[in-house]
């Protein structure tokens, strides 16, 4: 097997880890750009993130990392919306 697609299999299978693990994730984007394997996409919470990137490490452990993961704001509203 190559580098190539060793690292295509290793990818796969961090996907499947993300969809069966207790994170559940699908709305994260994994693609291999220019060397790095490059995460992207929204998810809930901070801590989700942080499971996200230790499943990644442990998946991926040695090949570099991009992770452009952003934690969606569900705040509630500091007052009512007022309609016109």
């Amino acid at each position: 097997m190559s580098g190539r697609e060793a690292s295509e299999y290793r990818i796969a299978r961090l996907r499947e880890r993300l969809a069966e693990e207790d994170v559940a994730e699908l709305g994260v984007q994994i693609d291999m750009r220019g060397g790095y394997v490059h995460l992207n996409g929204t998810v809930s919470s901070a801590s989700c993130r942080a499971e996200i990137l230790r499943i990644a490490e442990a998946e991926l452990g040695g090949l570099p990392v991009r992770a452009d993961l952003v934690i969606a704001g569900a705040t509630a509203p500091e007052r009512p919306e007022e309609l016109e």
